[in-house]
């Protein structure tokens, strides 16, 4: 693809913005790499068919398709943070421990980073996943759907709670940016097609050196969230995207992106997620080619 334009899938929000804000800055540019932004509603379909050939999302999203078969492998980790399980303030619900028995709402359904991340929680919490029910609830009813009992807590993404949160409605029990024993893990991860990195081995490595970049910067420069205002990438009170921003570590390394997939990893297959009778290294050696090596540590 050299002197092509490379297609990054977008589709919307502060958590994946590390692409288009490398654009912006002209980091791209700089690497010698003209790009185009499209929006993509399934991100990981328009990667693995090379419809486009960049993406940033949850590894809870993408790490089962990629085992599986679709073509795309993980460059480098984006950030930690951003979600996590909430419940009613007056339940009485106070851990996971209180919903055994009980239903999690998942607005992005069974299957998706939601339900994966809540079996993640309750087993961190030696819950029996099988104790717990799991149901698909639109995220604009799931609120409602707590207040009527329908189910008992919710995975929803902190910035979508946090309004209701200040209005003293829900409380999170578990949180992937607030609990100490996940809000150091990679969230986040940035995919590239599998064969735009395999052919273009050259100009992957440039345009994950600009993501980064940009990745950086937002993390030394939180406060100037207005940016994503100002280019309609995220909405709602400014003084509330900084704290949600505040709560996520954009100058994650490698490193600790490689060991938050082999713990995953470990996770899904205890679930029965993946199954496959591959080992946990050789699953990682499949999904994670990280193209910047000792170079991530010097972009700041």
């Amino acid at each position: 693809m050299y002197g092509k334009s490379i297609k990054v899938g977008f589709n919307g929000g502060f958590c994946t913005a590390g692409p288009s804000m490398a654009g912006i800055f002209g980091y791209f540019e700089e690497e010698g790499i003209d790009i185009e932004v499209i929006s993509a509603a399934k991100l990981e379909d328009a990667v693995g068919t090379n419809q486009v050939q960049i993406i940033t999302g949850h590894i809870a999203s993408f790490l089962v398709p990629t085992v599986n078969g679709v073509n795309m492998v993980f460059a480098s980790g984006a950030h930690t943070g951003c979600k996590s399980l909430y419940v009613l303030t007056d339940s009485g619900i106070d851990s996971t421990e209180g919903l055994a028995g009980k239903t999690i709402g998942v607005p992005n359904g069974i299957g998706d980073s939601d339900h994966n991340i809540g079996l993640r929680f309750l087993n961190r919490d030696n819950i029996d996943v099988d104790d717990v029910k799991f149901r698909p609830v639109e995220s604009s009813a799931v609120i409602l759907a707590m207040e009527s009992d329908e189910v008992q807590g919710a995975i929803l993404s902190d910035q979508f709670a946090a309004k209701f949160v200040e209005e003293g409605k829900i409380k999170h029990i578990r949180s992937l940016s607030y609990d100490e024993d996940f809000q150091t893990e990679a969230c986040c991860v940035h995919a590239f097609n599998g064969d735009f990195v395999r052919e273009n081995p050259i100009s992957a490595k440039k345009a994950t050196r600009a993501i980064k970049r940009a990745e950086r910067w937002i993390e030394n420069n939180k406060e100037e969230a207005q940016m994503l205002f100002d280019n309609d990438w995220v909405s709602r009170d400014f003084d509330l995207v900084v704290r949600m921003m505040e709560a996520c570590n954009f100058g994650i390394d490698d490193e600790t992106t490689e060991t938050t997939l082999v713990n995953v990893l470990d996770d899904y297959k205890k679930f029965g997620i993946i199954q496959s009778e591959e080992t946990t290294d050789e699953l990682l050696d499949r999904v994670w080619n990280p193209l910047l090596g000792e170079e991530d540590k010097e972009i700041n």
